[in-house]
């Protein structure tokens, strides 16, 4: 769309393909519009490469619009419930449509009668009722709603017990759906030791139904009371499959400030969600710059007792990602408001979507400001985190060494960026003043070598320095690094046999979860730099094996030899080739060609020779590598030392 400022483009490019809403700001700095997206640089980037000829009301928007906000959810359902809030907070002119909470459906717990119902509602009122919802999937909604009817006996008549009651039980009575409470059949404590259940359930806590179920599972079993176990066997299965935990609407309350803390280097990001009564209204944030020489809990502190301080509404509950050692000084400043640093729990699921967001802005200001077009991934700011880190190791290399008993012995230096691979940035090295095998002098040689070697281009260093191996080639490379004044780089090892991360300077390993999205991005490092250097370490030995048996023949000089392997690929190509063939090349004739596969088959081979056709393995480290046959090794001469 033509007129649409440059700066905006630029940030529309770098906006995160994750779900989340986007408002379009006027240069006054007036909210136009609302709109929720699934993919939020997709959806904002069809705004500005079309000119919406078919929607005046767009265009004229577009005209407007000199800027855009984002803020991301976890789903898309998140981004529903966001868009309407912040549509009724706003009011803004170009939504046409503005929604309301009726539009979604609640779950309806009347925890403040005897004898509680459930039921579905689209009315919200301050009546001391629990709400579930609200339910942007009207099918979740209603599968809740029937795991609750099998599972639990909810009475679903209209009575106001104990006030009215019936003269006998209903239908549901006769078939079990129901313990007649109504005619006191079953007594108000077993049944709010039911609702209890009902609550877990819809409160996202299905486990602790499930283990209720089962108990009643088995001892149906046990008293043969097969039909009845049956289908509390398919409740269970139900139940399991029912993973997705509801949305907690606290209707006679739920207001906080929730603080989300993200950091890159010398500079940080704080984003503060404010929420009011349970719903999420407004998003804000600030850039901290100079913090390099500062803890993440000053820094943290330094924002609270300045900019939040300021704020003119507070919440009475700040909930931050992380303990502060001035906790009492900060709230006596802030009044009223009381800080809390939640571990787990949904109030901690608050926090990390702060988290996500303040991440978001942070790549944001990265990539407006440096030369990059790519973002950091979650995994790549999990292993900040996880390993402590001052810069977000959006560049790491990662380096591996491999040979064969001892010979041919080369090395591999990986480099990814924001989490993936960077093949333009690989290198891969022949160890030079190694003899015999020695992983730790290798690694030693190899480190000191790229890195000097980057230092002498000026090209930039990378972030973190990844090892494969143990303590004993961490120290090593450390020594390599300190060599060339490189000593403060981060430097760490991943072992193999326990997935275990050796930090330098720690004395302990660092033990990430095997679901880790960020030990994972470790792994794939790791196999990556090992296939390359063990790729490279049999291409070398096989060229040197093919080169050794070639060069006994008398009349066959390098350039000779180079047009053999060129057109056989390998030395069994060439004793297999016919003499016709052979004599095609320039410089062979049919004489000469016989003689030459003569030599071949009176010529008996070498160990090494041997060790290629029959497969023997390349070891790195003292672990054997599968075995490649000769005709399937590359017929090109080694690749160059890159460094």
């Amino acid at each position: 769309m033509t007129g649409v400022p440059s700066s905006l483009l630029d940030k529309v490019g770098h906006l995160p393909e994750s779900p989340g809403v986007y408002l379009w700001r006027s240069a006054e700095g007036q909210v136009l519009y609302v709109g929720k997206a699934k993919r939020l640089r997709s959806r904002v980037r069809s705004y500005v490469n079309s000119d919406h000829r078919e929607s005046l009301k767009t265009r004229a928007m577009m005209q407007q619009a000199a800027d855009v906000e984002t803020i991301v959810v976890p789903t898309e359902a998140h981004a529903l419930i966001l868009e309407a809030n912040l549509i009724k907070e706003y009011r803004p002119r170009f939504n046409v449509a503005l929604r309301d909470d009726k539009s979604y459906p609640y779950i309806k717990v009347t925890v403040q009668e005897p004898y509680p119902r459930v039921f579905v509602t689209r009315q919200l009122h301050d009546d001391g009722a629990r709400y579930f919802g609200p339910y942007t999937d009207v099918g979740l909604m209603r599968r809740a709603l029937a795991v609750v009817k099998r599972v639990f006996t909810v009475r679903s008549c209209n009575y106001d017990l104990p006030r009215q009651r019936p003269d006998r039980p209903c239908l549901d009575y006769s078939i079990d759906k129901c313990k007649a409470p109504c005619v006191f059949y079953q007594s108000q404590a077993e049944y709010a030791a039911m609702i209890d259940e009902v609550l877990l359930f819809l409160d996202g806590r299905p486990r602790e139904v499930e283990r209720r179920v089962r108990e009643r599972m088995n001892a149906a079993a046990a008293a043969l009371d097969f039909e009845r176990a049956a289908e509390l066997r398919d409740v269970l299965n139900h139940l399991g499959r029912m993973e997705e935990p509801t949305v907690v609407l606290e209707v006679e309350g739920g207001d906080r400030d929730v603080v989300g803390y993200a950091r890159d280097g010398d500079v940080a990001c704080v984003a503060l969600l404010r929420i009011r009564q349970g719903k999420l209204l407004a998003r804000e944030h600030q850039f901290v710059d100079n913090v390099a020489a500062e803890e993440d809990p000053a820094v943290l502190e330094a924002y609270l007792a300045g900019t939040y301080r300021l704020a003119l509404a507070r919440a009475t509950e700040l909930l931050v990602p992380f303990p502060l050692p001035h906790c009492e000084l900060i709230e006596e400043s802030l009044g009223k408001s009381r800080i809390h640093a939640p571990q787990r729990g949904p109030r901690r699921d608050l926090i990390q979507l702060a988290e996500q967001n303040a991440r978001h802005l942070l790549e944001e200001l990265r990539l407006t400001d440096e030369d990059t077009t790519e973002r950091a991934g979650d995994p790549v700011y999990e292993l900040q985190r996880q390993l402590g880190l001052v810069r977000v190791p959006r560049c790491f290399v990662c380096f591996d060494v491999s040979h064969a008993q001892g010979t041919d012995t080369v090395a591999s230096c990986v480099w990814f960026q924001n989490g993936r691979p960077y093949r333009a940035e690989y290198r891969k090295f022949k160890v030079r003043t190694v003899e015999g095998v020695d992983d730790f002098a290798s690694m030693r040689e190899v480190v000191s070598r790229y890195f000097r070697r980057r230092q002498e281009d000026a090209k930039p260093l990378p972030d973190l320095v990844l090892i494969d191996g143990g303590k004993g080639q961490l120290h090593a490379a450390h020594e390599a690094l300190r060599e060339v004044g490189l000593a403060e780089l981060p430097l760490i090892s991943l072992a193999k046999r326990e997935e275990e991360v050796f930090v330098m300077g720690r004395s302990e390993p660092v033990r990430l979860s095997r679901r880790s999205p960020a030990l994972r991005m470790l792994q794939q490092a790791r196999d990556e730099a090992h296939r390359f250097a063990v790729t490279f370490q049999r291409a070398k030995r096989s060229a040197r094996t093919l080169t050794s048996e070639l060069l006994r023949i008398p009349g066959v000089g390098d350039r000779k030899r180079r047009q053999l392997l060129a057109a056989f690929g390998s030395l069994q190509g060439v004793r297999d080739a016919a003499p016709e063939a052979i004599a095609a090349l320039p410089g062979f004739s049919l004489a000469s060609a016989s003689r030459l596969l003569a030599a071949l088959h009176g010529i008996a081979p070498t160990a090494g020779a041997r060790a290629v056709a029959d497969g023997s393995t390349a070891t790195r480290a003292g672990h054997a590598e599968p075995a490649v046959p000769q005709q399937q090794l590359a017929p090109a001469p080694a690749p160059e030392d890159a460094s």
